[in-house]
């Protein structure tokens, strides 16, 4: 939705690796495990990954979506903007129960070729399992099951939760509340974008 609404590209490394995975490249086949346990990828992977994202993508602005996850991630990836002369201009943090976040997995569908999230309660998709935006199908993501998203909450609160200091220090992260219909979400999420494009054109 925001690359839609503002031209601005997005991806994720839970992306980039399930494209590695399909193209059945050596990294794919090698973090495939990883992925499917619900455990993390390595963080000279994971960094290796978004460097060579930024320099083909990243020239005219970029949102990563679950990234960084750990405050060595982050560091990695200041690092990296300095190389490239660019800054980190916003973070959100969008705070989500545990139960609306078990709710969300369990219904959650994904096109298998653009990344377009929905879920499966949504009327519009009962019938059809058929991305909007590509037609690509629809489907579960095969780690999405309760015992991976244990694992993923818990190292969501021993490694992620300390970042929103991190980058509470450094005056770039807003919060908001991602617990509401996706739309209202989506809509506080615009306003901070916009508000921050406003702020530094004057």
């Amino acid at each position: 939705m925001i690359t839609r609404n503002f031209g601005i590209p997005v991806t994720s490394p839970g992306a980039i690796l399930r494209r590695e995975r399909d193209l059945g490249t050596p990294l794919g086949q090698e973090t495939a495990e990883v992925l499917q346990s619900g455990g993390l990828v390595s963080d000279k992977i994971i960094i290796e990954l978004i460097e060579d994202w930024l320099r083909l993508h990243g020239g005219h602005g970029f949102v990563f979506d679950g990234f960084p996850r750990t405050r060595p991630q982050a560091e990695s990836l200041n690092s990296i903007l300095k190389r490239l002369r660019t800054a980190l201009d916003l973070v959100i943090w969008l705070e989500v129960s545990e139960e609306t976040v078990r709710d969300r997995i369990a219904g959650r569908l994904q096109c298998g070729e653009c990344g377009f999230t929905t879920s499966s309660s949504s009327a519009q998709f009962a019938n059809r399992a058929v991305c909007p935006y590509c037609d690509g199908p629809l489907a579960r993501r095969n780690d999405d099951d309760l015992g991976v998203l244990q694992t993923r909450l818990q190292e969501f609160r021993s490694k992620t939760e300390p970042l929103a200091s991190f980058y509470e220090e450094l005056s770039i992260l807003r919060r908001t509340d991602g617990n509401r219909d996706r739309e209202v979400v989506f809509s506080d999420i615009s306003q901070l974008i916009e508000d921050k494009a406003r702020h530094d054109s004057d």
